[in-house]
């Protein structure tokens, strides 16, 4: 099953915050700061496209936030617009389950010259980690873990790519040190439309906004 092949990942638990739509904690890197490029305008699609997979849901601006209604398969949605670094850089954005059980951000992001995606419970549900390191994913590598997400509620996900490491970060917390070298970076081969850099969730509804990229 395409959802159990995606990802994977460990145990890391994340007490859940009541309220709905609450928004995420402030990280120490702010997309306040003018080196921040803006790549969603909370208005319009423009720099994106709504990634070709089967069967996916409708890719639409609601209220600020880009909404990945609920597909068959996954929904995605995939950056067209100026080229973006491949190293010494950061990318921030905040994501939401909205309704499902699945991942709600697969995050593809270049590296060097490769690709790989960070994956925001799957499995179920709680599933997180890189895919893929060394031909292996998120349910197989050292950076598996397990996070329980609550429906309803903004995350902060800051990824971090430089010549040395892969590093994210959730809301406050640190989640993923990942070497690069002597190691191979990729994606499994469903994430291809995803590239350069691309969202997508899997039979489930999610949302997102503030998504900005900064050189470091």
């Amino acid at each position: 099953m395409l959802a159990a092949s995606l990802l994977a990942i460990g145990t890391l638990g994340a007490a859940p915050r009541p309220a709905s739509e609450q928004a995420a904690r402030p990280q120490t890197a702010t997309p306040a700061d003018p080196a921040w490029q803006l790549l969603f305008d909370g208005k319009t699609l423009t720099g994106w496209q709504p990634s070709k997979f089967s069967a996916e849901g409708a890719v639409k601006v609601e209220d600020g936030r880009m909404v990945l209604d609920t597909g068959k398969s996954m929904t995605g949605i995939t950056w067209a617009g100026a080229t973006l670094p491949t190293t010494n850089y950061e990318i921030v954005l905040q994501a939401m389950r909205v309704e499902g059980r699945d991942f709600f951000a697969g995050v593809t992001f270049p590296v060097d010259g490769s690709f790989c995606s960070l994956i925001l419970g799957g499995w179920g549900g709680s599933v997180v980690g890189l895919s893929s390191i060394n031909g292996q994913d998120a349910s197989q590598n050292d950076t598996s873990q397990s996070i329980e997400f609550e429906n309803g509620r903004w995350y902060h996900v800051r990824i971090r790519v430089t010549p040395a490491k892969i590093e994210a970060w959730l809301d406050d917390r640190q989640i993923i040190t990942q070497d690069l070298e002597g190691n191979k970076i990729d994606i499994r081969f469903e994430m291809e439309l995803s590239k350069p850099l691309g969202v997508a969730s899997w039979k489930t509804k999610s949302a997102l906004r503030d998504i900005r990229l900064r050189r470091l």
